[in-house]
């Protein structure tokens, strides 16, 4: 989890690569009208955003159900936001990809491509609560390669070959 740039998708994807576990990208879960608003420069609401959150939620719950594992990359920027996708369960856990708004803002302005215009990053950042301690979240900082970044949430989750689980394919 994080704001839009702080990497959540580039990280995912190579974190599930590492552990040999499907990788979803939240975004595929947004609706159209979603996206269009924020390619519109309008920042989503908590109306917009509860089926999204659903929609992954029961994305979540499936995967568990089958005994599958999953790297999902979600904003999640409130705790009810969180609350929504963990709903208590112990075998879900929450990365903060924690970064500062200067170096998110050069990412942004980089970035070709993306529906997320860097000018909403003010409000991803007015919107942002980071995970609390109840929450028991893994923080990384993203002032680092991506190796690094991955290595640290491996090492924080105490993820090795040992307990990593089978390949796990994505369902079309």
């Amino acid at each position: 989890m994080g704001v839009s740039g702080s990497g959540k998708s580039t990280i995912a994807e190579k974190l599930a690569e590492r552990l040999d576990w499907v990788f979803e990208d939240g975004d595929s879960f947004h609706p159209a009208s979603n996206v269009a608003k924020m390619r519109a420069g309008h920042p989503l609401t908590d109306e917009d955003r509860w089926p999204w959150l659903q929609a992954i939620a029961d994305e979540i719950d499936r995967v568990c159900k089958a005994g599958e594992r999953a790297v999902i990359a979600c904003s999640a920027l409130k705790h009810a936001y969180r609350d929504i996708l963990v709903h208590g369960r112990r075998d879900v856990r929450i990365v903060f990809l924690r970064g500062t708004q200067a170096l998110i803002a050069d990412r942004l302005a980089r970035r070709k491509g993306h529906f997320m215009p860097a000018g909403l990053l003010d409000s991803q950042f007015k919107t942002l609560e980071p995970p609390e301690k109840s929450e028991h979240p893994v923080t990384v900082s993203i002032d680092a390669s991506v190796e690094t970044i991955v290595e640290d949430i491996m090492r924080q989750l105490n993820l090795n070959s040992a307990n990593r689980g089978a390949v796990r394919r994505k369902h079309s």
